[in-house]
């Protein structure tokens, strides 16, 4: 594994976007972690301290900003969060905003769409490879 390599979780309880995802960000280069429910997502971002957590908003067990209220309050501070989402309410966009996630993406979208914000967010480039800077 390259030591520039760049770990992802993804929280979703769609079992079809998270093999979707999983297969595409892994053909990029990414290590991919996967949870499919609150509970384990916030399990796994603790233990594995993730370089960016995708997240999904409505899931069973713990929604994603539970799991943003959680991780914003531990002492590292939010891990880099793209949230997905099929709400369409534009309170709950400001709500994630204010808890700071990165990007707010709603479904169904476009996969080359999540990874252009993936790489905004981690300041890479797949075609290229990995910029120095995280």
């Amino acid at each position: 594994m390259p030591p520039q390599q760049r770990t992802i979780l993804l929280v979703d309880d769609d079992h079809e976007i998270i093999e979707s995802m999983r297969t595409i960000l892994e053909n990029k280069g990414f290590r991919v972690l996967v949870a499919r429910d609150g509970n384990s997502g916030l399990m796994v971002a603790e233990r594995e301290n993730p370089d960016l957590l995708i997240l999904d908003m409505m899931m069973p067990k713990k929604s994603g900003f539970l799991v943003l209220e959680k991780l914003k309050s531990r002492p590292g501070g939010l891990i880099p969060t793209i949230m997905i989402t099929g709400n369409e309410g534009s309170r709950h966009r400001a709500y994630a905003e204010m808890l700071g996630v990165r990007d707010y993406i709603r479904k169904p979208f476009a996969m080359e769409k999540l990874v252009r914000s993936i790489e905004r967010v981690l300041g890479v480039k797949s075609r290229d490879g990995y910029d120095d800077e995280p």
